[in-house]
């Protein structure tokens, strides 16, 4: 009888007779154990720290290597001592320059009667398998954040169409504390990761050292088991922060163990829930996922007098990073060449973007995001700009031209107004007659620049004579000007003009083309 194995869902048994504040004696008759058995299971069951919830959710292979490969002497006085110590070790473990050796050494202080250093470093591997099932593994504070999706999803109904949306569940966790953050998302895509990662790292308050991501391809571009690429914005993101990415391997499972350990553990606390209710929108999800967030992270760990919430507000959260002032913005690219004019065009906004003369005609890359617009040349930044969505418009740095271009670029209606009317009021009047006749006020230019280049060759009164007649013709351009004085018509009295009929010619569009 004594090499009998036990039915696991007796030792089930008497964790719940025991919780429901039964004898010993009582359970011994009910169960028709030993009374010794019996007092070995509750003692086990009190030393690890266990809870009633945890025993019902161990395997029978879990429970058999708790409760029954341990001897009698293993819940000695001596031995409670030196569990009772274990949670404070498992702590202290995850913080930097803290070893076995160091906490032996600090066990021996207070108990000099205690177990030597061998026997205390067999003690706890076999007390941390306990209470840790899968082979642990000492996480240091503030070293890494694991993230992951879960496998099921999550609906959000459309509350006019009646339309059921599938919402991924995205999911971090901390290493040393286990502090766990989750939320829901539309997507997996870059944009949804990011955000999502975002979040996570302004939930915890700081950043760690290392971010573990699985191979999704919001993450990691090409998967390969020694040197995976990760995706280039994840890497301007990691920048951002200040941080470090790690992909876990391919097929090795024990590089995320804790992301899909998290993963498990809220599919079990968490989806029950969230099965029972009907959300309508995707914050009223978040919500919701906030607050049993709380529950769980508040919750005692199995085995240590401690939650997930006390580790990481005593322990961890001063080891982390601090947070940059200013939120990550994703940088997307474009190519273009550069422009006779010394600009670059981003067609996604039809806009323009000048850049150093030096630059014409060479190949650029735009990096863009929401506020600004960085230009390069052969990884060489050699122009940042604030985006303007205004489509063909110009942004212009004037340093960035020649000394051609910079002129050009002090050409405005107003100006050739005021050297017009330095002239001869005619002439001014005659300008602006030129500047309205446009669509847009550049495409008058050239012509007022060649109306009052005419003053050098005839002088300022015949200039003003031969506008004063284009005006009275109702036809304003740079070539009847021209014809006028070509002809000597600005020297013919007035009187006299009636009786002269101007030339047709092409470029003359006549008095009723503006009407």
């Amino acid at each position: 009888m004594a090499n009998k194995t036990i039915n696991m869902n007796k030792i089930r048994q008497v964790i719940q007779l025991y919780e429901k504040g039964k004898s010993k004696l009582f359970v011994s008759h009910y169960l028709s154990l030993s009374r010794n058995t019996v007092k070995k299971y509750i003692s086990l069951y009190k030393v690890l720290g266990l809870t009633l919830e945890k025993v019902s959710q161990r395997t029978d292979a879990e429970l058999e290597s708790i409760f029954i490969s341990t001897t009698e002497a293993s819940i000695s006085p001596r031995l409670k001592e030196l569990y009772a110590f274990f949670p404070y070790m498992e702590r202290q473990l995850k913080k930097t320059g803290i070893t076995k050796l160091s906490m032996w050494e600090e066990y021996v202080s207070t108990h000099p009667e205690g177990y030597r250093s061998s026997q205390f470093c067999e003690h706890y591997n076999r007390w941390i398998r306990k209470v840790s099932p899968v082979m642990h593994m000492t996480h240091k504070m503030g070293d890494k954040m694991y993230i992951d999706y879960a496998g099921k999803t999550l609906e959000v109904v459309d509350k006019d169409s009646g339309e059921v949306k599938t919402i991924q569940f995205f999911v971090a966790i901390l290493g040393a504390s286990q502090y766990t953050y989750a939320e829901a998302s539309y997507s997996q895509k870059k944009e949804d990761f990011l955000a999502s990662v975002e979040r996570a790292l302004h939930y915890f308050g700081g950043v760690p050292a290392a971010i573990v991501p699985d191979n999704l391809r919001s993450a990691v571009s090409k998967s390969d088991r020694y040197e995976p690429t990760v995706n280039e914005t994840f890497l301007d993101f990691a920048q951002h922060y200040q941080t470090s990415i790690l992909p876990a391997r391919a097929y090795k499972p024990r590089d995320k163990s804790l992301a899909e350990g998290a993963v498990k553990i809220l599919y079990q606390c968490m989806y029950p829930i969230l099965r029972q209710e009907t959300f309508y929108s995707l914050d009223a999800l978040n919500k919701r996922i906030g607050e049993l967030l709380e529950v769980h992270n508040s919750k005692k760990l199995t085995g240590r007098p401690f939650s997930r919430k006390d580790l990481f507000v005593e322990d961890e959260k001063q080891e982390l990073g601090s947070l940059p002032i200013e939120r990550f913005e994703i940088r997307r690219q474009a190519f273009a060449t550069v422009l006779r004019n010394s600009h670059v065009l981003l067609s996604t906004d039809k806009h323009y973007y000048s850049v150093p003369f030096q630059y014409i005609r060479k190949k650029v890359k735009l990096l863009y995001t929401n506020h600004t617009v960085e230009i390069y040349h052969k990884y060489n930044r050699i122009a940042v700009h604030k985006r303007n969505t205004k489509p063909y418009y110009y942004s212009t740095v004037k340093e960035h031209l020649s000394s051609s271009h910079q002129f050009l670029t002090q050409w405005s209606p107003q100006h050739f107004i005021d050297k017009a009317a330095a002239i001869d009021p005619q002439v001014e009047a005659l300008i602006v007659m030129i500047i309205e006749g446009k669509q847009h006020p550049e495409q008058a230019y050239k012509s007022c620049m060649g109306v009052l280049a005419l003053e050098k060759k005839v002088g300022s009164q015949r200039l003003g004579k031969a506008c004063k007649r284009a005006l009275e013709y109702g036809i304003y351009n740079y070539r009847i000007i021209q014809n006028i004085l070509q002809r000597g018509l600005d020297k013919i009295p007035d009187e006299l003009t009636e009786e002269i009929i101007i030339p047709s010619h092409d470029n003359i569009r006549g008095n009723n083309y503006y009407s």
